[in-house]
C-alpha cells in the first residue's frame, strides 16, 4: 500500500493543482430570469396539488405509512395457528381482504369503499380491481340505477361562473400577443438621489445615459456591466443646474447634454467634454443679434440624419440651430409667433424623422412647426393655437410625418393630424403630469403610443406607463412601474425590443428596463446573466493610515468671513479696544475696585498703615511740594547747567486773590 501511495503522489506531482477540479456550476438562464420576473407565479405546495389531487389528511397519511411498512403483497392478517385476527376499528377494505377465511365468509358488515386516489397517492400497487371514479353530485338525476352515465360528460361546475374572468384574461392575452409588449421581466438601474429627468439610449443599444435633478449624468454600458448594474462613469455637466435633456448623435460617437444653464455641452462617447456653446449677451434685446441663449435651456435634440447639427430651445423665447464644429455662434435663430410682443419661453422642441421640420411647444400653449429650407425665417408654417392649457412637455413626429403627439402638464395627451390641425384626432385625459420633461413616444412599429404618469399627492395609484392603440385611438394597457415614484421619460428601443422608463421623486431616482427573454435581444439579457467577479487576494488594498489629517494649512477648511470678523472683534489688539475699568476683584495683574479684593490689603487699610491721600490732593500742590528739595539738592540735571540756567519762577496760587 505504501508503494502505491508513493507512486500516486509521484504521478500527482506532475500535474498542476487545478487538474481534476470541477468547473463552477453556472446557474441556468431560466432561474436567473425568474428572479427578475415582474409577476411571480405561485409555486405549488406539493406535486399532488399541481396534478389536481386533493391534499392528504392525517388519517390518510397514517394509513399510507402503514402500507409502506408492510409492503405491497397479499396482506392476510392470520396468526400462526390459522385463526383470523379481529378487525381493527380503523382498518380499511384492503386490510379486510386479508381477514376473509378460506370459505370467503367476511366477519362483520361490508365496509364502505375507500377514496379512489389513495393508492395513486401512495404510489403503491393497488390491491384488487380498480374502483370506478366517484360520481359527481350534480349528475345524480342523469344516471340510472346501474350508475351508467347518459349523454356526454358534464363540464366542471365552476366553468359557468368563470366565463367572464376567462374572457377578460383571454382578451388581455390576445392584446399582449398582438402588440408583443416585453413586460415579463424588469431590472432597475439605480444611483440617482432625485428624479431621473433625462434618458438616452444609443442606436446600437449598448450604452444608456440618465440625467437627474441631482445635477449628475450616469453612463451605463450593457457589455461591461454585471448583475450589480453599476454605472461606469458619473458626470456633473454644470454645477447647480438640473439635467433636462440628453441626446445621442446619429453615429452614437457623441452626445448632447442640456441643463438648466444657458450653455449646452457636447461630450464624446466616453464622457469627455468636447465643447460648450457660447452664452449670449443678455443686454441685447433682439434675440437674433445675440450669439447664443441668454436664459436657461429647456430642451435639445440632435439632428436625426446630420451629425453636425443640433437644435435647442430656451426660456428666453427662442429656438436655435447649432453647428457642433463651431461653439462660438449659432447657425439659425427661430423666434415663435406670439399674439403680443414679449418673451414667452419655448418649453420643448423636436425634429421630425427626416430632419426637414422642427416643432416647438410655446409657453402660451401653442404648437408651431417650421420647414427647414433655404431662406426660411421665423414665421411658422403650421401654427396650432391653444393646443394645450398648460406647458407642453413633449412632442413627437411619426415616421411618415403626418401624426404629431403632444404631452402637456394639463394631464392630457393629444394626437394631431398635421393635414387637419383645427382639431386633434384624439385627446386622452386623466394622465397626471408634474414634470416639465415628461415625454411621449411610439413603439418601434408605431402601432402603439405610450407615455408616463406622475403620482398625485393624495392618490393611491403609483407611476404608470400607459399604452394606446394608434389606429383605434383607445387605451390598450396600463403598466404599473413604481408605487411611489412618477414616470417621466420613456423609450422603446427597436433593436433591443426593451422598454425603458425613468422614475423618481425628491429622494430617489432610477431607470426601469422592461424586457421579455423570448422577445428581447441583448441589452438587459447580457448584464443580468453576467455574475460579478469574485474578489481575490490580489484585490486587497490596505487603507492608508492618516495620523494627523488637519496638521497642514492645506487641509484645513477656510473659516467663513463672519467667524473671522467675530474673532477679530474679540481680540483687543486687532480691534484697538480700550481697557474697561475694573468693576470687581482684580485679575491679570490689575487691582480690583472692591475693598475686599485681597485679605492683606483689607487688613492694612483697616489698620491705617495704608493711607490713600492722592484722591484728596490737588495735583499742582503735590508736584510743588518737592520744589524746595530739588533746589537745595539737585541730583540729575541742575548741576550741569547751574551757571547758565535761569532762575525758575513759579506762579503763585490765585486762591488767595479769589478768597479776597
Amino acid at each position: 500500500m505504501e508503494d502505491e501511495a508513493d507512486i500516486y503522489d509521484g504521478i500527482r506531482s506532475q500535474f498542476p493543482l487545478s487538474f481534476g477540479k470541477r468547473t463552477k456550476s453556472h446557474l441556468p438562464l431560466e432561474s436567473i430570469h425568474n428572479t427578475t420576473r415582474r409577476n411571480a407565479e405561485p409555486s405549488s405546495s406539493s406535486s399532488l396539488s399541481s396534478k389536481g389531487f386533493p391534499s392528504l389528511s392525517s388519517s390518510s397519511k397514517a394509513f399510507l405509512s402503514e402500507l409502506k411498512n408492510k409492503g405491497s403483497g397479499g396482506r392476510k392478517r392470520e396468526s400462526n395457528d390459522g385463526n383470523v385476527e379481529p378487525r381493527k376499528p380503523n382498518s380499511t377494505a384492503e386490510e379486510d381482504e386479508g381477514q376473509e377465511d378460506d370459505d370467503g365468509a367476511m366477519i362483520g358488515p361490508p365496509r364502505p369503499p375507500p377514496p379512489s386516489n389513495l393508492a395513486e397517492e401512495a404510489k403503491e400497487v393497488m390491491i384488487g380491481p380498480p374502483r370506478p371514479p366517484p360520481a359527481s353530485s350534480s349528475a345524480d338525476g342523469d344516471e340510472d340505477d346501474d350508475n351508467v352515465l347518459i349523454g356526454p360528460p358534464r363540464p366542471p361546475a365552476n366553468l359557468a361562473n368563470s366565463d367572464s374572468d376567462e374572457d377578460e384574461d383571454a382578451e388581455d392575452a390576445e392584446a399582449e400577443d398582438q402588440y408583443r409588449i416585453p413586460l415579463s421581466n424588469e431590472i432597475v438601474l439605480k444611483g440617482h438621489s432625485k428624479v431621473v429627468s433625462a434618458l438616452a439610449v444609443d442606436h446600437t443599444g449598448s450604452r444608456i445615459l440618465s440625467g437627474s435633478y441631482d445635477y449628475s449624468v450616469h453612463m451605463y454600458d450593457f457589455q461591461g456591466m454585471n448583475s450589480h448594474l453599476q454605472s461606469f462613469r458619473q458626470l456633473e455637466p454644470f454645477e447647480g443646474h438640473q439635467v433636462r435633456t440628453l441626446s445621442w448623435s446619429p453615429t452614437s460617437d457623441r452626445f448632447l447634454c442640456v441643463t438648466g444653464s444657458a450653455q449646452a455641452k457636447i461630450y464624446d462617447r466616453d464622457g469627455l467634454t468636447l465643447g460648450e456653446f457660447v452664452k449670449g449677451d443678455m443686454y441685447i434685446r433682439d434675440l437674433k443679434n445675440t450669439k447664443g441663449h441668454i436664459s436657461g435651456l429647456t430642451c435639445g435634440e440632435w439632428h436625426p440624419k446630420n451629425k453636425e447639427t443640433i437644435l435647442t430651445s430656451s426660456e428666453d423665447g427662442s429656438l436655435r440651430i447649432w453647428d457642433v464644429n463651431d461653439f462660438t455662434s449659432q447657425k439659425q435663430v427661430v423666434k415663435p409667433k406670439l399674439p403680443r410682443p414679449g418673451r414667452v419661453p419655448v418649453t420643448t422642441c423636436a425634429w421630425d424623422r427626416e430632419g426637414k421640420r422642427i416643432a416647438g411647444g410655446v409657453g402660451d400653449g401653442s404648437i408651431q412647426i417650421w420647414n427647414v429650407k433655404t431662406g426660411w425665417g421665423s414665421r411658422p408654417d403650421l401654427h396650432i393655437e391653444k393646443g394645450h392649457e398648460d406647458d407642453i412637455t413633449g412632442l413627437r413626429f411619426s415616421s411618415d410625418g403626418r401624426i404629431l403627439l403632444s404631452r402637456s402638464m394639463d394631464g392630457s395627451l393629444k394626437v394631431w393630424d398635421l393635414r387637419q390641425i383645427k382639431k386633434p384626432l384624439q385627446v386622452f385625459e386623466e394622465l397626471p403630469n408634474h414634470y416639465a420633461q415628461t415625454n411621449v413616444a411610439f413603439s418601434p412599429d408605431e402601432q402603439l403610443i405610450f407615455t408616463g404618469t406622475s403620482v398625485e399627492r393624495e392618490s393611491t395609484i403609483g407611476g404608470l406607463l400607459c399604452f394606446f392603440d394608434r389606429t383605434k385611438l383607445e387605451l390598450v394597457s396600463k403598466v404599473g412601474i413604481s408605487p411611489t415614484c412618477s414616470v417621466v421619460q420613456c423609450s422603446w428601443h427597436p433593436r433591443l425590443n426593451q422598454v425603458f422608463a425613468t422614475v423618481g421623486d425628491k429622494k430617489q431616482g432610477g431607470t426601469h428596463i422592461l424586457y421579455d427573454p423570448s422577445l428581447s435581444q441583448r441589452g438587459a439579457l447580457v448584464c443580468v446573466a453576467r455574475a460579478p467577479r469574485k474578489k481575490s487576494v490580489d484585490d486587497f488594498q490596505p487603507s492608508p493610515v492618516i495620523h494627523n489629517p488637519h496638521a497642514l494649512p492645506l487641509f484645513r477648511d477656510q473659516p467663513s468671513r463672519k467667524r473671522q470678523r467675530e474673532k477679530a472683534l474679540k481680540d483687543p489688539l486687532k480691534s484697538h479696544k480700550p481697557e474697561l475699568p475694573m468693576t470687581g476683584p482684580g485679575f491679570g495683574g490689575r487691582v480690583g475696585t472692591t475693598k475686599g479684593s485681597l485679605l492683606t490689603q483689607y487688613l492694612l487699610k483697616q489698620g491705617g498703615m495704608i493711607k490713600e491721600t492722592w484722591m484728596d490732593e490737588d495735583p499742582r500742590e503735590a508736584i510743588l511740594k518737592y520744589a524746595d528739595v530739588a533746589a537745595k539738592d539737585p541730583k540729575y540735571i541742575a548741576p550741569a547747567y547751574a551757571a547758565t540756567q535761569p532762575e525758575t519762577v513759579f506762579a503763585k496760587s490765585d486762591s488767595e486773590d479769589e478768597e479776597k
